[in-house]
């Protein structure tokens, strides 16, 4: 059974880390925890050096030292390896934030970023962030390449959550509409029903040489940059299309060194 103050404790610094200052309200809301439980952990957070309340810009705000945090954490998952540099690539290229994001359960989740190397990002930070699999573009860019099998087990699984993000899975005829769209574009876009709406993403899926869909990675740009969604679909598509491309025969080339180096160290 969990520590139910080390889990609340938790949510608040992911909340955190999400936003260059966050006020009481802000994380009542996001939370949904007690003020009086907010302040309490705010303050042990604050004594531990990794929150500081600037009272100047009116919030509280993550130190450096929450850096220390992922100190022990030296290897992502395989295709977050193999995409980082095209990822970093396109971000110095055209300044916007790349992500890429994998499933997990009932959800898409960020497991790598480039927000920080971006000078045009509508976010503070996206690392962790979960994602809906039906109106996020990250999450349709993955559902829509899954086989069969997969793809209606994770809609069962939708079917039972009252997030208001997950309603299309009740729609069996508007989803395979939208599956079967994004299936023949080749991506996808975030919902324009979701927040934030001054922003979008174009995301398309990393799909292994066996044909497996693994991951999704996407482009966030402000919708006042374009005219419109196509035009910043016509000018992103091929550029990120490029970029799983290389970033499936990148993994390839990982998979089987390591595969070499598992069997030379079997043979030591």
């Amino acid at each position: 059974m969990g520590i139910r103050a080390i889990e609340r404790a938790m949510h608040v610094l992911e909340e955190l880390n999400l936003q260059p200052f966050n006020t009481i309200a802000h994380l009542h809301a996001k939370t949904k925890l007690p003020k009086p439980t907010l302040v309490r952990i705010l303050k042990t957070l604050e004594q531990a050096g990794y929150v500081e309340n600037d009272v100047r810009q009116g919030g509280y705000q993550v130190t450096a030292l929450v850096t220390s945090l992922s100190s022990g954490f030296h290897k992502g998952p395989l295709v977050v390896e193999a995409g980082r540099a095209w990822a970093v690539a396109i971000t110095r290229q055209h300044k916007w934030p790349i992500a890429i994001a994998l499933p997990d359960h009932d959800g898409m989740v960020v497991r790598f970023s480039t927000v920080p190397d971006s000078p045009m990002s509508p976010f503070h930070s996206t690392v962790n962030r979960r994602l809906c699999m039906l109106t996020r573009g990250l999450g349709l860019a993955y559902m829509a390449f899954l086989e069969t099998e997969e793809f209606d087990l994770i809609i069962d699984i939708l079917k039972r959550s009252d997030d208001p993000e997950n309603a299309l899975s009740h729609h069996p005829r508007e989803l395979g509409r939208i599956v079967e769209q994004v299936r023949n574009a080749g991506y996808a876009t975030r919902s324009s029903l979701v927040e934030p709406r001054n922003s979008n993403t174009i995301a398309v899926p990393i799909i292994s040489e066996n044909g497996r869909v693994l991951a999704s990675l996407g482009l966030t740009y402000f919708k006042s940059a374009f005219d419109s969604e196509q035009e910043a679909c016509s000018r992103y598509v091929p550029i990120l299309k490029t970029a799983v491309a290389a970033i499936s025969e990148d993994l390839s080339r990982l998979s089987a060194s390591i595969a070499v180096d598992v069997n030379t160290n079997a043979l030591d």
